[in-house]
């Protein structure tokens, strides 16, 4: 059984390393086998949530897209917001994510986008970690703009849904949603978690998608991200040129990936052992743990803030 700390340490370095294939468009390696699934404390706190959680399929021709829904305990019809997953798949983070999305007021969606994309027809739960970054590599763009579009008709229509959807993403998921922002010009808002906008091979934005864009797109970003962040500048430029609201917002001290890093359990101080250089090591690799932890925990409660403000103007 891996500690909490040694679990927390590779989900960080997974963070920076798995996470950032997640360009759209773009060949990249799938990501190695990772612990990711190792998320127990997501699953616990999704069990003992009280609100109405259930698994739909959505039509899409003939694909079925298997679909976690979460009601909000509203009196009234709320927005909807469909969530889209890492590179990773459908986790228990993510829809422990939709579940607190639902908590804060909202019809909350996360569509498995590898549905029928598995072994004899299964989504995310059917693959190795290794299976669900190549899937996802692979996945055809225009099969998930239609995934989308038809859990967008999916959620708006239902009874607890004021009829106004948006859309965010993490990771890969990020860069989907700001790339599903130029493809659906009904969507009310677009959150990015960590992505990239849409772009040629060489970085250059690709000004005749991002000109479609009609809702405002909102960038949450890490400060200790650099690759990512490096696509910022000519992405403001293009969209500021082509007068589209794009407003980044990067949050110093945290790595790529922090609204679930952010999520995890702080990380348990070792226990002595008795050998000197093994306690050093281990005591030195809890101070790092426990300093990226609280950059991420800082970024994902601030970066919570300022979404729920946003999505409370839509």
């Amino acid at each position: 059984m891996k500690s909490t700390l040694s679990i927390l340490t590779l989900l960080l370095l997974c963070s920076v390393v798995a996470c950032g294939q997640d360009m759209t468009g773009h060949h990249h390696s799938a990501p190695a086998p990772d612990p990711i699934e190792t998320q127990d404390w997501a699953k616990q706190r999704l069990a003992k949530s009280p609100r109405h959680q259930e698994w739909v399929k959505v039509k899409n021709g003939t694909r079925e897209v298997n679909s976690f829904v979460v009601y909000p305990e509203n009196k009234n019809k709320a927005t909807a917001v469909i969530v889209i997953h890492e590179i990773f798949g459908m986790t228990d983070w993510v829809q422990s994510l939709t579940d607190q999305l639902a908590e804060a007021g909202y019809v909350a969606i996360a569509p498995d986008l590898l549905s029928g994309m598995g072994p004899n027809g299964g989504g995310t739960s059917s693959l190795d970690r290794q299976a669900v970054g190549q899937t996802i590599r692979d996945l055809p763009p225009d099969q998930i703009t239609a995934d989308l579009n038809a859990v967008a008709d999916y959620v708006s229509k239902l009874p607890a849904s004021n009829g106004k959807v948006v859309v965010a993403g993490y990771c890969w998921g990020g860069s989907q949603t700001f790339r599903y922002a130029t493809n659906n010009p009904n969507i009310k808002a677009a959150f990015v978690f960590y992505g990239s906008g849409p772009a040629a091979a060489d970085g250059t934005p690709d000004k005749e998608a991002l000109a479609k864009i009609q809702a405002p797109v909102h960038g949450f970003y890490a400060g200790n991200d650099a690759r990512i962040n490096a696509t910022l500048p000519k992405t403001s430029e293009a969209m500021a040129e082509l007068k589209k609201t794009f407003d980044p917002v990067t949050h110093e001290g945290s790595g790529h990936g922090f609204m679930r890093a952010g999520d995890v359990p702080e990380p348990a101080a070792p226990q002595p052992k008795g050998d000197k250089e093994a306690d050093d090591k281990a005591a030195a690799d809890y101070q790092k743990a426990l300093e990226a932890w609280k950059g991420n925990k800082k970024a994902r409660d601030e970066a919570w803030v300022r979404w729920k403000k946003l999505l409370a103007a839509v």
